[in-house]
Protein backbone atom coordinates (compact mmCIF):
# COMPACT_ATOMS: atom_id res chain seq x y z
CA UNK A 1 0.00 0.00 0.00
CA UNK A 2 1.61 3.21 -1.35
CA UNK A 3 0.98 6.01 1.45
CA UNK A 4 -0.11 9.46 -0.14
CA UNK A 5 -0.73 13.32 0.58
CA UNK A 6 -1.84 16.11 -0.03
CA UNK A 7 -3.25 19.39 0.51
CA UNK A 8 -5.45 20.65 -2.38
CA UNK A 9 -8.27 22.77 -1.41
CA UNK A 10 -6.37 26.06 -1.88
CA UNK A 11 -4.03 26.04 -4.48
CA UNK A 12 -3.65 29.72 -5.09
CA UNK A 13 0.37 29.35 -4.55
CA UNK A 14 1.00 25.69 -4.74
CA UNK A 15 5.17 26.06 -4.29
CA UNK A 16 4.17 27.58 -0.61
CA UNK A 17 1.98 24.55 -0.38
CA UNK A 18 4.82 22.10 -1.40
CA UNK A 19 7.33 24.07 1.16
CA UNK A 20 4.55 23.50 3.91
CA UNK A 21 4.22 19.96 3.55
CA UNK A 22 8.22 19.63 3.34
CA UNK A 23 8.64 21.33 6.74
CA UNK A 24 5.43 18.62 8.01
CA UNK A 25 6.99 15.82 6.77
CA UNK A 26 10.17 16.62 8.28
CA UNK A 27 9.11 16.78 11.43
CA UNK A 28 6.95 13.56 11.17
CA UNK A 29 10.21 11.57 10.39
CA UNK A 30 11.77 13.42 13.67
CA UNK A 31 8.87 11.81 15.65
CA UNK A 32 9.49 8.16 13.99
CA UNK A 33 6.88 7.70 11.86
CA UNK A 34 7.77 6.44 8.49
CA UNK A 35 6.48 5.03 4.87
CA UNK A 36 5.53 9.14 4.52
CA UNK A 37 5.21 10.08 1.17
CA UNK A 38 8.39 12.15 0.05
CA UNK A 39 5.82 14.22 -2.51
CA UNK A 40 2.29 15.86 -2.25
CA UNK A 41 0.08 14.25 -4.46
CA UNK A 42 -2.51 16.26 -6.87
CA UNK A 43 -5.20 14.45 -7.42
CA UNK A 44 -8.17 14.92 -10.04
CA UNK A 45 -10.73 12.79 -8.95
CA UNK A 46 -10.23 13.88 -5.10
CA UNK A 47 -13.44 11.44 -3.68
CA UNK A 48 -11.60 8.61 -4.47
CA UNK A 49 -8.16 9.71 -3.27
CA UNK A 50 -10.00 11.13 0.13
CA UNK A 51 -11.08 7.23 0.76
CA UNK A 52 -7.32 6.04 -0.18
CA UNK A 53 -6.34 3.56 2.28
CA UNK A 54 -2.83 4.97 2.33
CA UNK A 55 -3.66 8.57 3.23
CA UNK A 56 -1.79 9.90 5.62
CA UNK A 57 -2.90 13.24 5.20
CA UNK A 58 -5.38 15.30 2.68
CA UNK A 59 -8.09 18.31 2.90
CA UNK A 60 -11.79 18.15 2.55
CA UNK A 61 -14.79 20.12 2.60
CA UNK A 62 -17.36 20.05 5.75
CA UNK A 63 -19.79 18.88 3.40
CA UNK A 64 -18.75 15.77 2.02
CA UNK A 65 -16.74 14.98 5.54
CA UNK A 66 -20.37 14.85 7.20
CA UNK A 67 -21.85 13.12 4.21
CA UNK A 68 -20.42 10.13 2.05
CA UNK A 69 -17.00 10.44 3.80
CA UNK A 70 -18.68 9.81 7.19
CA UNK A 71 -17.07 7.15 8.80
CA UNK A 72 -14.53 6.58 6.30
CA UNK A 73 -12.00 8.51 7.56
CA UNK A 74 -10.90 10.27 10.65
CA UNK A 75 -10.47 13.81 11.43
CA UNK A 76 -7.24 15.22 11.87
CA UNK A 77 -8.27 19.29 12.52
CA UNK A 78 -8.55 22.24 10.78
CA UNK A 79 -6.36 25.28 10.11
CA UNK A 80 -6.90 28.68 10.88
CA UNK A 81 -6.64 31.18 8.56
CA UNK A 82 -6.45 35.47 8.72
CA UNK A 83 -8.89 36.23 6.24
CA UNK A 84 -11.87 38.64 6.33
CA UNK A 85 -15.09 36.39 7.15
CA UNK A 86 -12.33 33.58 9.26
CA UNK A 87 -12.13 34.07 13.10
CA UNK A 88 -10.23 31.43 14.77
CA UNK A 89 -11.30 28.03 13.05
CA UNK A 90 -14.46 29.38 11.62
CA UNK A 91 -14.76 30.42 8.23
CA UNK A 92 -17.93 31.75 6.09
CA UNK A 93 -19.09 31.88 3.01
CA UNK A 94 -19.02 35.59 1.05
CA UNK A 95 -21.72 36.70 -1.28
CA UNK A 96 -19.99 37.77 -4.54
CA UNK A 97 -21.74 40.15 -6.98
CA UNK A 98 -21.02 42.82 -9.45
CA UNK A 99 -20.60 46.73 -8.79
CA UNK A 100 -24.10 47.65 -10.19
CA UNK A 101 -25.40 45.14 -7.26
CA UNK A 102 -23.04 46.40 -4.59
CA UNK A 103 -26.09 47.69 -2.22
CA UNK A 104 -28.48 45.00 -2.68
CA UNK A 105 -29.01 42.02 -0.30
CA UNK A 106 -28.93 38.12 -1.09
CA UNK A 107 -33.24 38.77 -0.88
CA UNK A 108 -33.04 40.95 -3.97
CA UNK A 109 -31.58 38.07 -6.00
CA UNK A 110 -34.91 36.24 -6.25
CA UNK A 111 -35.67 35.20 -9.80
CA UNK A 112 -32.19 35.66 -10.92
CA UNK A 113 -28.62 33.06 -11.21
CA UNK A 114 -26.16 31.86 -9.41
CA UNK A 115 -22.93 29.87 -9.98
CA UNK A 116 -21.92 27.34 -7.85
CA UNK A 117 -18.94 25.30 -7.81
CA UNK A 118 -20.52 21.74 -6.93
CA UNK A 119 -22.93 20.53 -5.10
CA UNK A 120 -20.84 18.75 -2.80
CA UNK A 121 -19.59 22.37 -1.57
CA UNK A 122 -20.23 23.17 1.51
CA UNK A 123 -19.11 26.87 1.37
CA UNK A 124 -20.51 27.21 -2.98
CA UNK A 125 -23.61 25.09 -2.40
CA UNK A 126 -24.67 23.94 0.90
CA UNK A 127 -24.22 27.26 3.52
CA UNK A 128 -25.84 28.87 0.21
CA UNK A 129 -28.99 27.03 -0.15
CA UNK A 130 -29.64 27.15 3.73
CA UNK A 131 -29.38 30.84 3.29
CA UNK A 132 -31.88 31.20 0.40
CA UNK A 133 -34.41 28.45 1.46
CA UNK A 134 -36.37 31.49 4.05
CA UNK A 135 -36.76 33.21 1.11
CA UNK A 136 -38.01 30.65 -1.96
CA UNK A 137 -41.31 30.17 -3.14
CA UNK A 138 -42.03 26.37 -4.01
CA UNK A 139 -38.91 25.22 -3.30
CA UNK A 140 -36.42 27.46 -5.73
CA UNK A 141 -35.21 31.16 -4.91
CA UNK A 142 -32.83 31.08 -8.41
CA UNK A 143 -34.20 31.06 -11.56
CA UNK A 144 -31.04 29.24 -12.97
CA UNK A 145 -27.96 27.58 -10.86
CA UNK A 146 -25.00 27.25 -12.95
CA UNK A 147 -22.15 24.81 -11.77
CA UNK A 148 -18.63 26.32 -12.62
CA UNK A 149 -16.03 23.60 -11.60
CA UNK A 150 -14.74 25.97 -9.31
CA UNK A 151 -14.70 28.72 -6.93
CA UNK A 152 -12.44 30.94 -9.48
CA UNK A 153 -14.42 30.26 -12.05
CA UNK A 154 -17.42 31.15 -10.28
CA UNK A 155 -16.27 34.65 -9.61
CA UNK A 156 -15.25 35.12 -13.24
CA UNK A 157 -18.48 34.04 -14.00
CA UNK A 158 -20.19 36.82 -12.38
CA UNK A 159 -17.58 39.49 -13.03
CA UNK A 160 -18.65 38.65 -16.57
CA UNK A 161 -22.36 39.28 -16.23
CA UNK A 162 -22.64 35.16 -16.81
CA UNK A 163 -24.25 34.71 -13.04
CA UNK A 164 -25.28 37.28 -11.08
CA UNK A 165 -24.00 35.76 -7.74
CA UNK A 166 -21.59 33.61 -6.44
CA UNK A 167 -20.91 32.00 -2.89
CA UNK A 168 -17.48 31.98 -1.88
CA UNK A 169 -15.22 30.22 0.53
CA UNK A 170 -13.58 33.40 2.34
CA UNK A 171 -9.94 31.79 1.90
CA UNK A 172 -10.52 30.85 -1.79
CA UNK A 173 -11.94 34.61 -2.05
CA UNK A 174 -8.58 35.97 -0.04
CA UNK A 175 -6.05 34.31 -2.50
CA UNK A 176 -8.34 35.15 -5.42
CA UNK A 177 -7.94 38.76 -5.03
CA UNK A 178 -4.33 38.33 -3.82
CA UNK A 179 -3.01 36.35 -6.66
CA UNK A 180 -5.59 36.77 -9.41
CA UNK A 181 -6.46 40.18 -9.11
CA UNK A 182 -8.30 40.51 -12.56
CA UNK A 183 -10.50 37.91 -11.54
CA UNK A 184 -12.47 39.44 -9.02
CA UNK A 185 -12.60 43.47 -10.73
CA UNK A 186 -15.45 44.91 -10.08
CA UNK A 187 -17.22 42.56 -7.52
CA UNK A 188 -18.36 43.33 -4.07
CA UNK A 189 -18.98 40.90 -1.25
CA UNK A 190 -22.36 41.90 -0.69
CA UNK A 191 -23.70 39.19 2.80
CA UNK A 192 -21.92 36.40 3.91
CA UNK A 193 -23.48 33.17 5.70
CA UNK A 194 -23.50 31.72 9.45
CA UNK A 195 -19.67 30.35 10.22
CA UNK A 196 -18.84 27.14 9.91
CA UNK A 197 -15.44 25.04 11.12
CA UNK A 198 -12.99 25.59 8.23
CA UNK A 199 -11.88 22.60 5.39
CA UNK A 200 -11.10 19.76 7.92
CA UNK A 201 -7.88 17.95 7.33
CA UNK A 202 -8.08 13.99 7.13
CA UNK A 203 -6.32 10.97 7.24
CA UNK A 204 -7.40 7.38 6.68
CA UNK A 205 -9.60 5.47 8.65
CA UNK A 206 -7.15 3.10 9.48
CA UNK A 207 -4.24 5.81 10.91
CA UNK A 208 -3.79 4.82 14.08
CA UNK A 209 -4.44 6.49 17.29
CA UNK A 210 -0.37 7.63 18.02
CA UNK A 211 0.37 8.71 14.47
CA UNK A 212 -3.15 10.38 14.20
CA UNK A 213 -1.60 12.47 17.39
CA UNK A 214 1.82 12.85 15.89
CA UNK A 215 0.01 14.65 12.83
CA UNK A 216 -2.01 16.80 15.13
CA UNK A 217 1.25 17.66 16.77
CA UNK A 218 3.30 18.19 14.11
CA UNK A 219 0.62 20.42 12.59
CA UNK A 220 0.25 22.82 15.33
CA UNK A 221 4.26 23.37 15.51
CA UNK A 222 3.91 23.94 11.57
CA UNK A 223 1.65 26.11 11.89
CA UNK A 224 3.19 28.40 13.73
CA UNK A 225 6.83 27.86 12.49
CA UNK A 226 8.65 31.45 12.71
CA UNK A 227 10.79 29.49 9.95
CA UNK A 228 7.68 29.46 7.63
CA UNK A 229 6.28 32.65 8.31
CA UNK A 230 6.70 33.66 4.57
CA UNK A 231 5.22 30.69 3.64
CA UNK A 232 2.44 30.55 6.08
CA UNK A 233 1.43 34.30 5.17
CA UNK A 234 0.95 33.53 1.89
CA UNK A 235 -1.57 30.64 2.54
CA UNK A 236 -3.12 32.98 5.25
CA UNK A 237 -2.46 30.28 7.74
CA UNK A 238 -2.64 31.23 11.32
CA UNK A 239 -2.84 28.10 13.67
CA UNK A 240 -4.31 24.96 13.87
CA UNK A 241 -6.78 23.28 15.74
CA UNK A 242 -7.68 19.57 16.50
CA UNK A 243 -11.34 20.15 16.52
CA UNK A 244 -13.69 17.68 16.87
CA UNK A 245 -15.44 15.94 14.69
CA UNK A 246 -19.17 17.08 16.00
CA UNK A 247 -18.11 20.61 15.38
CA UNK A 248 -19.28 19.90 11.46
CA UNK A 249 -22.44 18.89 12.50
CA UNK A 250 -23.04 22.83 11.37
CA UNK A 251 -23.11 21.81 7.98
CA UNK A 252 -25.34 18.92 8.04
CA UNK A 253 -27.69 21.87 10.41
CA UNK A 254 -27.91 23.50 6.91
CA UNK A 255 -28.35 20.90 4.79
CA UNK A 256 -31.55 20.04 7.01
CA UNK A 257 -32.87 23.46 7.65
CA UNK A 258 -32.95 23.90 4.06
CA UNK A 259 -34.59 20.42 3.07
CA UNK A 260 -37.25 20.97 6.14
CA UNK A 261 -38.02 24.14 3.85
CA UNK A 262 -38.73 22.41 0.50
CA UNK A 263 -35.15 23.70 -1.05
CA UNK A 264 -33.54 20.77 -2.27
CA UNK A 265 -31.47 22.63 -4.79
CA UNK A 266 -30.11 26.14 -5.54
Amino acid sequence: MQATASLPMYLATPHHVETFWEHLRTLLATQGLRHLPLDLSWPTELPSHWLDPGLWLSQTCGYPLVTHLAGRVRLVGTFCYQVPGSIGHLCRSQLVARAEDRDQSLADFWGRSVAYNSTDSQSGYNSLRAMVAPLAEGGRFFARAVASGSHLRSVEMVRDGLADIASIDCVSLAGIQAHWPDSSTGLHVIGESAPYPGLPLITAAGTSDGDLAALRTALGQVAQSAALATTLGALFISGFEAIDLAAYQVCLGMQDQALAMGCARL
